[in-house]
């Protein structure tokens, strides 16, 4: 099938790409790595009246390091988040996350922002905002707000974002010393959606955790932040730590969806082994990293 007709606009700077949205609202969408959107065009389950492609935006690309933040913009590509050294050495989530999305032709096309907006629950980077208390700025006729992480993912394809915004950049925090990351998924063949995914961080001092950070994906209607869980490792001596129990934990309270693919009850089994992979595959990086500074 082809796409039904749309008019096309191509702004050069985000003032004018918000002007578009104004203009027309609901009637609009936005045009970035197009790697979820093209398809539905095709497939006429999207029918936006008009299209605003803003790869033009210059100012929408890349990643700067301020205040202790890493801000990287909306049409950064997933190949940039995977291979940008800044970028994966302020947050190595972003780096660790982005191989696993889709195949090379998606990751050289796709953008931070598409997937924030797109907002897939069996997507890597929503649960890595998650995980890391993101900030998600956006920019609106009215002016620029910060929507954080845990208020942006409503439901299923649904976000906090009106139909006049436009996703700008994610403020990411960048951690200390001592820490070690993850992300561990499980998929059909690599490249294909994930059945379930686990998203973690750890700092470790003096042989426990400092502070830790999980977040799941695939196992909800949003990305999952497992508070209790964190709460409950914080200040465990990362020796002797029983991973299949803290699994359990984690995905004691999560009512995974079934579908074609998968069960409720496999979801729940996998995702709990994640969680303990991912949580071991951190603390092992902490010790890594530390030994590097010795």
């Amino acid at each position: 099938m082809k796409p039904a007709p749309f008019a096309y606009h191509a702004p050069r700077t985000v003032a004018e790409a918000v002007s578009v949205l104004a203009d027309h609202g609901d009637e609009a969408k936005v045009l970035a790595g197009g790697q979820s959107l093209v398809p539905m065009l095709a497939l006429r389950l999207a029918r936006p009246a008009h299209l605003v492609d803003i790869n033009g935006v210059a100012e929408l690309a890349g990643g700067r390091l301020a205040n202790g933040h890493l801000v990287v913009g909306a049409t950064t590509r997933h190949a940039a988040l995977e291979r940008d050294a800044e970028i994966g050495t302020a947050v190595p989530l972003l780096r660790l996350a982005a191989p696993q999305i889709g195949h090379f032709q998606i990751r050289n096309r796709g953008t931070l922002g598409g997937s924030l907006a797109h907002a897939d629950a069996a997507a890597e980077l929503p649960a890595v905002t998650r995980a890391l208390d993101a900030e998600i700025s956006v920019r609106g006729p009215s002016g620029e707000r910060t929507i954080q992480a845990a208020e942006f993912f409503k439901m299923v394809f649904t976000t906090a974002l009106e139909p006049d915004e436009l996703l700008t950049a994610v403020r990411f925090p960048v951690w200390g010393a001592g820490c070690g990351f993850a992300v561990e998924e499980i998929a059909r063949r690599h490249g294909d959606f994930a059945l379930a995914g686990a998203v973690c961080g750890v700092q470790v001092a003096a042989g426990r955790i400092e502070r830790v950070a999980l977040s799941m994906f695939g196992m909800g209607s949003v990305p999952e932040r497992l508070d209790a869980l964190e709460k409950s490792l914080t200040g465990a001596p990362v020796d002797g730590l029983d991973l299949a129990d803290i699994g359990a934990q984690g995905v004691a309270a999560l009512d995974p969806p079934a579908d074609v693919h998968a069960s409720s009850r496999y979801r729940k089994q996998v995702g709990a082994a994640l969680i303990g992979r991912a949580l071991s595959a951190a603390i092992e990086s902490a010790a890594a990293e530390e030994a590097s500074r010795a």
